[in-house]
């Protein structure tokens, strides 16, 4: 375990691109994937485990008593909680509003997330340590950059710029890259230059005020508001407030002299089902298979079934098929990033 080093787990999300599975009061992060025993919650506790013993959990009010059930052994005191949802910009801000009453300043903090899908903890523990170090030494905002392993179009991109320390492999920033098409998205994965940017980042209380002051004076406000806010319905009210927007259009990418360490674990964002897919174990001809099924010329296929009555499916390939109480979804699987958009839908519709 790292000693001067502070966690903060963001667990928010509305659930929506798993549906049926995952539903805005309970996200994705509160599920069991791959039928393992703990959550993709609890692995990420386990994870933050290995960085620290001061773990604070930001997340929303719609879901917070389950967060609350999986990781019961902390204190009530470690979880901070937006009244709604809020963008990351400010689960970031609340979360920097409450360590800074009870930690030092100085103090580097690791902003990870509650719904990435990671084995190599070890790799995992020593990439957020040369960022802690880093952060600490440079008194900089020090961002954990993926490796990309294809050619992805669904992630934005951190351009590595000049090598700050070649021993570590920590680079400056040069620039970010939105959601790039196939062909420029092949173009940064052949030169080599670019890493999937995975919302990832470390810096203290202090470096994050600096930063917001020069680059996000709105953040800087909100900050100050949330810090002089009384408890109650002042804070409720302070914070519904503030804008629904994300930290990296916020602050990160306004930012100019960020740093960068390339992971060195695996990684995967379960964004879709094409993802929950990919991590999931498979039988021979490609069939994730769970719960009460029966199938017949089925390959390349996900389905689960969490209800009591059978589900049978017959001649599909490339598809995925879901049964739970909250609805059924049958789709292609390379279109299953639609999920998120026609699940909302029905929250308009009800």
């Amino acid at each position: 375990m790292m000693k001067d080093m502070i966690v903060v787990i963001i667990a928010g999300g509305s659930g929506s691109r798993l549906w049926p599975l995952s539903t805005p009061s309970y996200p994705k992060h509160l599920l069991n994937i791959n039928g393992d025993k703990l959550s993709l919650l609890q692995h990420a506790y386990e994870r933050a485990r290995r960085l620290s013993d001061k773990i604070y959990v930001a997340t929303e009010a719609s879901h917070v008593e389950h967060v609350k059930s999986q990781l019961s052994d902390l204190p009530d005191s470690a979880f901070v909680v937006e009244p709604a949802r809020r963008g990351t910009a400010h689960c970031i801000v609340a979360a920097l509003v409450e360590i800074a009453k009870h930690e030092d300043q100085d103090e580097p903090i690791a902003f990870i997330h509650a719904d990435h899908y990671i084995r190599d903890v070890a790799g995992f523990a020593h990439s957020f340590k040369v960022a802690n170090d880093v952060a600490s030494s440079e008194e900089r905002i020090v961002l954990v950059g993926v490796e990309p392993d294809y050619p992805a179009t669904g992630f934005g991109y951190i351009q590595k710029g000049d090598v700050l320390d070649d021993g570590r492999y920590v680079y400056n920033v040069s620039n970010f890259k939105e959601k790039p098409d196939f062909e420029t998205a092949r173009e940064y994965f052949k030169s080599g230059q670019y890493l999937w940017n995975g919302g990832y980042f470390v810096g203290s209380v202090n470096t994050f005020r600096k930063k917001m002051e020069a680059y996000a004076p709105d953040l800087n406000n909100n900050y100050t508001k949330l810090t002089e806010a009384l408890t109650g319905e002042d804070y409720k009210n302070t914070y519904l407030g503030f804008e629904n927007i994300a930290i990296d259009y916020a602050l990160i990418e306004k930012v100019q002299d960020l740093l960068v360490v390339p992971a060195s674990f695996d990684w995967m964002d379960l964004g879709s089902f094409a993802d929950m897919y990919n991590a999931a174990d498979k039988d021979k001809i490609g069939n994730h298979i769970k719960g009460n099924v029966e199938i017949e010329n089925v390959q390349n296929t996900f389905i689960e079934n969490y209800e009591d009555k059978p589900v049978a499916v017959i001649g599909l390939d490339n598809a995925v098929v879901v049964n739970t109480p909250n609805g059924i979804l049958v789709a292609r699987r390379d279109l299953s990033q639609k999920v998120g958009d026609v699940s909302k839908r029905f929250k308009k519709e009800s």
